[in-house]
């Protein structure tokens, strides 16, 4: 047994809770670092360079601590690509794509649906039992999302300019959900990290389709504060906030752990007020404590106890 299995096991609450919410705050920090990273790449680069760097990263740990992955089954190959490549590379494409035609806004709110994607498909493929407790956990999170992105910041703007940016953007909310459901199926034979890796070498081959002369160019004239700021996405939001995710979906069922997305709007947009000087009104306390309130809800417990892993539920 691998340690990182080991350890995956022995995984509790409190550890589960710490662990997601870093992710999610290392995924809230992206949305900054997308700005200046916009600033000298197109939204295509951006995607292509970030998630290049992060499988670099990824072959990096696989060559130098072999002992941290579960052995690949052959077999799992073409699951573990389209797995990558649809969750991953699709989804960052997609999103990236259609921020072109769609406002922050409007794309916040299709991206949203993430989590009502997860709870209808875990029910169907993982044969989830979803309480009241999580649906309406779920509802009243969904609501405080609503509210920031609608009233939130005083210059929102609710837009679609191209309906193919918006179904760009539809796609990658439900490639996204899927990326939680297959992920939970393949954790029964993998562990959290070694399947992040193996998504991300196998399915980041198919954005050699997308390369084109202007990634070069465009990496050629790159400055210091925009590597760093791709470098960071690589390092932080990717790899690291991607391989909490699933390490924690081995010890929790999809669609509580779907709820947790909605803190990101939270986040997101503190920081973006914080080094942006972006203005928020009351709508965005009301809606954090909706958002607050919802996931308090889903993960409220009525004793202390520890998780074992199960592949009965979880999301990733």
């Amino acid at each position: 047994m691998s340690v990182a299995q080991s350890s995956d096991k022995s995984l509790n609450e409190s550890s589960a809770l710490f662990m997601i919410i870093i992710s999610v705050i290392f995924w809230a920090c992206a949305f900054p670092l997308i700005k200046v990273g916009l600033t000298g790449l197109s939204p295509e680069n951006l995607a292509i360079l970030r998630l290049f760097l992060a499988s670099l990263i990824f072959l990096a740990f696989y060559l130098l601590r072999p002992t941290m992955f579960s052995r690949l089954n052959r077999k799992d190959i073409p699951v573990l690509f389209v797995l990558g490549f649809t969750g991953i590379s699709v989804y960052h494409l997609g999103l990236n794509y259609g921020e072109q035609f769609v406002s922050a806004g409007a794309a916040s709110l299709i991206i949203a649906t993430i989590p009502i994607y997860v709870v209808i498909l875990a029910v169907i493929f993982l044969k989830e039992h979803v309480s009241l407790k999580i649906g309406l956990g779920i509802i009243i999170s969904l609501v405080g999302v609503v509210v920031i992105s609608l009233w939130g910041n005083p210059e929102t703007v609710i837009e679609i300019n191209y309906i193919l940016g918006a179904l760009a953007v539809v796609v990658a909310a439900f490639v996204g959900s899927v990326y939680t459901i297959v992920g939970k199926k393949l954790l029964q034979r993998y562990n959290g990290f070694s399947l992040t890796a193996y998504a991300f070498l196998f399915g980041n081959l198919g954005l050699i389709v997308f390369v084109r002369g202007s990634l070069f160019e465009e990496v050629s004239s790159l400055s210091l504060e925009i590597w760093a700021a791709v470098i960071f996405l690589a390092c932080f939001p990717t790899v690291i906030a991607y391989s909490l995710w699933y390490i924690v979906l081995q010890v929790k069922s999809a669609s509580e752990l779907s709820v947790f997305l909605y803190i990101t709007p939270i986040l997101s947009t503190l920081i973006s007020t914080l080094f942006f000087g972006e203005k928020i009104t009351i709508y965005y306390i009301l809606g954090g404590i909706l958002i607050i309130g919802g996931l308090y809800i889903v993960n409220k417990k009525k004793g202390k106890r520890q998780y074992a892993p199960s592949l009965r539920v979880d999301q990733g």
